[in-house]
């Protein structure tokens, strides 16, 4: 055996390794923590496709459509390094937009030796607006329902549902009948904002209750500046519900490995997927598990799980080399990244991830 096959062999094996044993520390530094540059089997970028991921953070000034601008320097340096084809998605707002596009790819039996998501993310991975994709509103005896399933991200699964009696307000009623599709188009907060609205004008108050509550004797004994909001709480306690509205998030493993499989038939078997954004290679600290469904997914048994990270996730359901940077990343720092890597420059803090052998 000569010495490229032994140092491939190696690489091979230590990455496979950490794959399968996730929470060792010492693997994880070998895969995860210094990147010596591209792995010697990989193809070299001759197709590469690039997906910027069109959502702004609320949390900054940045426009809507920043990671164009990093997907341009990034596709002249392919360009211009490898003399690469490159193509690019065009705004993709919704994971609807992208899987629309790639299938369209696939239909013209396209592959590419590298895909490079640019966007927002976090720890279960990339983010767009959470899109509903699918909406259903049924009548069974006098109970109606409204049921919304939208994603930010593949394979989380946020659920709306609204029950009402349909005999209970014939106007409220007719109300859904006619506008439930309309509703698609709006978040949680603003449907229920929207139907406490036409509640508050189509129910009355139960005036016993807030004068109990609410009386001018009763607000005299309280302070002036909660008065709005005791009032606000009394016409919600006091106003006989025409609806129920809940929400829920939960793991789609249908949803997950629709996109993991657009992945495996996009990259080619020796191709590599990077995902330019925070936290696809980093493990989940403690604070953030307990804040609920931030690590639904790497937590989860999908494809084998649990995972240390996404890009660990997503190296074993798609069948292919991932990466992605440990921690928060600027555009910039996705553009270094790629950079290095590609030139076989080492850099610490990008995690990268070789499905198991088999």
């Amino acid at each position: 055996m000569d010495n490229s096959v032994s140092i491939r062999f190696l690489i091979a094996f230590l990455l496979c390794f950490c794959t399968n044993s996730v929470f060792s520390e010492e693997n994880r530094l070998l895969s995860c923590q210094s990147v010596q540059g591209a792995l010697s089997y990989l193809q070299p970028p001759r197709q590469v496709l690039l997906v910027p991921l069109l959502s702004r953070d609320p949390d900054t000034q940045a426009s809507e459509r920043w990671a164009e601008q990093p997907a341009g320097i990034i596709a002249a340096f392919y360009r211009n390094r490898f003399n690469a084809d490159v193509k690019q998605l065009r705004d993709v707002w919704s994971w609807e937009d992208y899987y629309q596009q790639v299938e369209q790819m696939l239909q013209q039996s396209l592959s590419f030796d590298r895909v490079v998501f640019i966007g927002h993310g976090g720890f279960d991975g990339p983010v767009l607006k959470n899109k509903v994709f699918r909406q259903d509103h049924m009548i069974t005896g006098v109970n109606g329902k409204l049921l919304q399933f939208s994603e930010a991200q593949p394979g989380l699964k946020n659920v709306l549902s609204i029950d009402y009696n349909i005999n209970k307000n014939q106007i409220f009623t007719d109300y859904i009948a006619a506008h439930w599709l309309e509703l698609a188009q709006m978040n949680s907060s603003e449907i229920r904002h929207l139907l406490k609205g036409l509640e508050k004008q189509l129910q009355p108050l139960d005036s016993a209750c807030f004068n109990r509550y609410c009386s001018p004797e009763k607000l005299a004994t309280t302070r002036p500046e909660t008065h709005e909001s005791r009032i606000s709480l009394c016409e919600l306690v006091c106003r006989e519900s025409l609806f129920d509205l809940k929400s829920s998030a939960e793991i789609s493993p249908e949803r997950f490995f629709l996109f993991t499989n657009t992945l495996r038939s996009l990259v080619t078997a020796d191709g590599l997927i990077f995902f330019g954004a925070c936290n696809p290679g980093s493990e989940a600290p403690d604070i953030v598990a307990k804040r609920g469904s931030a690590e639904m997914l790497i937590n989860s048994t999908l494809a084998g799980g649990p995972f240390q990270s996404y890009v660990h996730l997503v190296s074993s359901a798609a069948g292919r080399v991932t990466a992605g940077p440990i921690g928060e990343s600027s555009a910039e720092d996705i553009i270094n990244r790629i950079i290095l890597f590609e030139t076989n420059q080492p850099q610490h803090y990008l995690c990268v991830v070789s499905p198991a052998l088999h």
